[in-house]
């Protein structure tokens, strides 16, 4: 017998799935285009496998539950600031913010590596 939900209904489920989707709420903080980028990054690094797929997810979970979303932009922006060529790349690698930024979302990165791989 095929049951009927009701669209009053539907909001108590979307919840429901979402709360098992990611049980945790680690990432729940971080936007969904930052967490799918990471993963995508991370699985062009480690294989296009579902395996990677899992071991990257947890991953950022992991780093979400350690490092703030606006220190891990912080971070995320120094890094990509730093890449960049000429003298005044160096202003976003030298100074104490930077590499503070990076310290942290290194030692998150680092306990992600420990649990997720």
């Amino acid at each position: 017998m095929i049951r009927y939900v009701g669209f009053s209904s539907l909001p108590l489920l979307l919840t429901s799935a979402l709360a098992f989707a990611n049980p945790a709420g680690a990432a729940g903080d971080y936007p969904t285009v930052t967490v799918v980028d990471y993963v995508l990054g991370c699985m062009r690094t480690n294989g296009q496998t579902r395996q990677a797929l899992e071991r990257c997810s947890c991953s950022i979970d992991v780093i979400a539950s350690i490092v703030p979303f606006e220190d891990y932009e912080r971070a995320e922006t120094f890094k990509s600031m730093s890449l960049t060529t000429g003298e005044r790349s160096g202003l976003f690698r030298e100074n104490a913010p930077s590499k503070a930024a990076s310290t942290e979302l290194k030692r998150a990165q680092a306990e992600a590596d420990m649990r997720c791989f």
